[in-house]
């Protein structure tokens, strides 16, 4: 008896030692995200930056497409990874704006597992995949950008003069773009 009082004072030490900032526990989103970046197959296109190396709920990814209409283009997202995930997806932003239909020019992401298709097995390497598959195939079906798609649906050339126009920093319709090319 006297045993099992002992390790329950010492279990409540240790709770009142946690609850004081001595020891630090990591939340299940923080143990996912570390399990999610330790695991990270990032393609030659992409790299990956945390600004807080003791913050890995927030970080950035730059895409550098080697092809398609974006080819020779510098894109950077921004991950805010919230302590429910893996419940809920991270919030993406694009942080260049671009002429795209799936990406608005607030940076916001038309992405489906990102919204109604994200599911707890999907993971950080998912979300990278499909950021690095809409630059390969912009999807004009499911667009932000209503006028980018309507281009891109209509007019495939005038697209990507437009595109062109302004990953080299220059006006589309009435938008200007900061150059984006390295």
């Amino acid at each position: 008896m006297i045993k099992l009082f002992s390790l329950k004072n010492q279990k409540k030490e240790g709770e009142q030692g946690t609850k004081t900032g001595n020891v630090k526990r990591a939340s299940a989103a923080q143990l996912r995200i570390t399990k999610d970046i330790n695991e990270l197959t990032l393609p030659k296109t992409c790299d990956i930056q945390f600004p807080d190396h003791d913050d890995l709920l927030n970080f950035k990814l730059c895409i550098s497409p080697d092809e398609g209409f974006y080819k020779g283009g510098v894109f950077m997202f921004s991950f805010k990874v919230s302590s429910n995930y893996p419940h809920e997806p991270p919030k993406v932003k694009c942080e260049t704006m671009v002429y795209h239909p799936n990406i608005d020019l607030e940076g916001n992401v038309c992405l489906n597992i990102l919204r109604e298709d994200w599911k707890p097995v999907l993971t950080i390497n998912s979300i990278v995949y499909g950021l690095q598959y809409l630059f390969l195939e912009p999807n004009p079906e499911d667009p932000l950008n209503k006028d980018a798609a309507e281009v891109l649906q209509n007019n495939r050339r005038l697209f990507e003069q437009n595109v062109r126009k302004a990953m080299f920093g220059g006006l589309v319709g009435n938008t200007y773009f900061d150059r984006c090319v390295k």
